[in-house]
């Protein structure tokens, strides 16, 4: 059972994101006009998920008519699945969907360790972590963008996994975790990640965990995370080749 204390305050962030007037309606998708709309990158389309309703950004009218045709008759779970989305919308590039999980302190299920050290997030500590694990895996994390301390723990001299966390809109804390692949399965993403969750709550912060790999949904998932929704971000093909598509598949 969703607990609709947390969910609310999920989604008033999410809302706020959007940078204009939109309503979370149950069993449906409100779609409105954002240019700068934080749901996704410039230019594209928006789709957040919570609970049991959708809202949508676009960054224009145009756009969003073409949304509110196409997903209008969707059921609630497919508005965020890139290939129901995918089979309705012209769509030239899709990123998502990513799980959006939120913790409170009544449901927080820490590890408990020693092992974990405090460091600055821009120092030399978490540089050194950043170059030892694949390039795609450090941009998946968001680990260079957090704006709390750092909280690492080490093999020898090496940190070998750290988290924190970046300030968002809403008293938001957004978890990043990141482990070299050498010693992943360990339970390390679970220490770090501890300690920065428990860093946020004190703080009075509500900690929110995005993510894509299964691997990181199953460490919020043990940590007491609860999975509320997902955000899907879509960038639309040019008006002239979405009339191509169109044509093309009338044919077909």
């Amino acid at each position: 059972m969703i607990d609709d204390r947390l969910l609310g305050r999920a989604r008033r962030l999410w809302v706020g994101l959007a940078g204009v007037p939109v309503v979370f309606k149950d069993w449906a998708v409100d779609v409105t006009v954002s240019p700068g709309s934080l749901l996704c990158p410039a230019g594209w389309v928006g789709i957040v998920g919570l609970g049991n309703a959708v809202i949508a950004t676009a960054p224009d009218e145009d756009a969003a008519e073409i949304v509110r045709r196409a997903l209008s008759d969707l059921p609630v779970i497919a508005l965020i699945d890139a290939v129901a989305v995918g089979g309705r919308l012209p769509v030239a590039e899709v990123l998502g969907p990513a799980t959006l999980a939120y913790c409170e302190i009544a449901g927080f299920r820490p590890i408990a360790s020693r092992a974990v050290e405090v460091v600055r997030a821009d120092g030399s500590d978490v540089e050194g972590l950043l170059t030892r694990v694949p390039a795609e895996d450090a941009a998946e994390s968001g680990l260079v963008e957090i704006t709390s301390p750092a909280f690492v723990v080490r093999a020898g001299l090496d940190v070998v996994a750290a988290a924190g966390y970046r300030m968002w809109p809403g008293s938001t804390a957004h978890v990043s975790v990141l482990t070299v692949p050498a010693v992943r399965g360990r339970g390390l993403a679970r220490v770090a990640a501890t300690a920065a969750v428990t860093h946020a709550l004190e703080a009075g912060l509500m900690p929110q965990w995005r993510a894509r790999p299964q691997a990181s949904r199953r460490v919020a998932r043990a940590l007491g995370f609860r999975e509320l929704g997902s955000q899907l971000s879509v960038r639309l093909l040019p008006a002239g080749a979405a009339e191509g598509v169109d044509t093309l598949a009338r044919l077909g």
